[in-house]
């Protein structure tokens, strides 16, 4: 010992501890306990996570988070960091997404104010006896509000489209409104309803600029794809979908739900018409 700790320039004190540490037993990984840092009120905390997580399983912890600062006095706010910690150790917290988008867009969907431009989509939802529900909706691309939707079990028509875009307008500018009081783009994809000539020619006179995205180009029509996705992870695929009739019958409650309650990012976690109420344009 006293020949290596010289040729190593080291006290034979310091090489016999390293001696030791190095032939000390190491506890498997699996034998390794952790044991969470509870802080007060994280009982009561907990209780009221898993209540919202049972009801709204498609959420993480930021949205739950802003679910329990919406339920509490003001100064007893929540912090996503502990909503999270919870959520961590009790194996509440979502599957991590990995997926990347394959085709790149820099367009901008998004505008500063509201009533500058509408976008509208449509999807269906499958229903677990063969059933089909087609819906089509209009969405605000400021505030995000999807102020208008017609659901059946029959396909989109030229009629189905018109129908909303009337509807869309009373809701925005006032009940027997015909017409938008400035010019307000339409966006849509090429479908056969939104491309119609006869579709056209009534947006115009209602006094929207139909405008439709370029062939194979779904990411152009951006914030009403990623509102069907957002609707059918928190309103369809984690409800009961027997037939068409339950879920015509429910999907008024899902939009007023998305436009009321739903937390959004963009919003400052906030609902759509929480923004707009917030704005004074409600």
């Amino acid at each position: 010992m006293r020949r290596v700790a010289a040729a190593f320039g080291v006290s034979r004190s310091a090489l016999a501890d390293a001696v030791k540490r190095a032939e000390a037993p190491v506890a498997p990984a699996d034998e390794v306990q952790h044991v969470p840092r509870a802080a007060p009120g994280d009982e009561e905390l907990l209780g009221r996570i898993r209540s919202h997580v049972s009801e709204r399983p498609s959420y993480g912890y930021r949205f739950v988070t802003a679910m329990l600062n919406t339920d509490v006095a003001a100064g007893q706010r929540v912090n996503h960091k502990r909503t999270y910690r919870l959520m961590r150790e009790h194996g509440l917290l979502l599957a991590r997404h990995t997926g990347r988008p394959t085709l790149r867009h820099d367009g901008k969907v998004t505008t500063l104010k509201s009533d500058l431009r509408w976008c509208s989509d449509g999807f269906e939802i499958r229903c677990w006896n063969g059933e089909k529900v087609h819906v089509v909706f209009s969405l605000d691309c400021c505030d995000r509000e999807a102020m208008a939707f017609r659901a059946s079990t029959s396909h989109p028509t030229g009629e189905t489209i018109r129908d909303l875009m009337a509807e869309t307008i009373e809701h925005r500018f006032g009940a027997g409104s015909v017409a938008t009081s400035h010019p307000v783009e339409w966006l849509s994809d090429n479908g056969p309803p939104f491309v119609a000539e006869e579709t056209r020619r009534f947006g115009a006179r209602a006094g929207l600029l139909v405008v439709n995205t370029p062939a194979y180009s779904p990411e152009s029509n951006g914030m009403a794809e990623a509102f069907v996705k957002t609707f059918k992870r928190d309103y369809v695929h984690v409800k009961k979908n027997p037939d068409a009739a339950t879920v015509l019958a429910r999907l008024q409650a899902c939009f007023d739900d998305y436009n009321e309650v739903r937390p959004h990012s963009r919003l400052g976690m906030r609902s759509p018409r929480s923004f707009r109420r917030r704005q004074g344009v409600a």
